[in-house]
């Protein structure tokens, strides 16, 4: 019944939303050299990777330089590209990905293998459902990339202070699995969106 939720929301998500999604991409493909889109290489269901989808908010070639955006201090990202990130307009092409069955609305945000091959074997139940547009993890660190930016060492943070929290928090969502949590979650994220701006 989730699956039928994910195609309907994405499909009419990607419809209402066409023209914003044309104009993101036209205003980051101007701004700097390159495409709108950028694509990488995610861990998602039963660890199996798959492509994620997202408006590019940095110059091409910036993921040689660390895997880890440290906010809008970074000087990797673009104008256009700080602002979507802020705004996390930059995760809306992630709707393709819900449509192909590769992610869901709903479910643990999708690492890099970086950082899932850092897993407890605890932790990777987190791998045993779709990762999702959002979840608890995402409300909670609506503010991460500030928290990162204000770091020293960015990574260490991450690793030793984010993730595990973020997977704790995506435990409860795993331990309460089902369409109650699923519609809990897409409302707690709207309002949040709403409240914040």
């Amino acid at each position: 019944m989730i699956r039928f939720f994910d195609i309907l929301f994405s499909l009419l998500g990607i419809l209402i939303l066409s023209p914003l999604l044309v104009m993101i991409y036209l205003l980051v493909a101007m701004e700097s050299r390159g495409g709108g889109f950028y694509i990488q290489k995610r861990v998602g269901r039963n660890g199996v990777d798959f492509k994620l989808l997202k408006f590019r908010s940095m110059r091409i070639g910036s993921d040689k330089n660390g895997l880890i955006t440290v906010g809008e201090r970074d000087p990797r990202m673009t104008k256009t590209g700080a602002f979507i990130r802020r705004f996390k307009l930059d995760e809306l092409p992630q709707l393709f990905n819900v449509l192909k069955g590769d992610m869901s609305l709903v479910g643990p945000r999708p690492e890099l293998r970086y950082f899932v091959n850092l897993y407890t074997p605890e932790q990777r139940k987190v791998l045993s459902v779709r990762p999702g547009i959002t979840d608890y993890a995402s409300i909670e660190y609506v503010n991460e990339n500030f928290i990162l930016g204000s770091a020293v060492n960015p990574e260490k943070v991450y690793v030793e202070e984010i993730l595990p929290d973020k997977i704790r928090l995506n435990m409860k969502y795993i331990q309460s699995y089902g369409m109650k949590e699923y519609f809990r979650l897409i409302f707690l994220t709207l309002w949040h969106i709403i409240k914040k701006n």
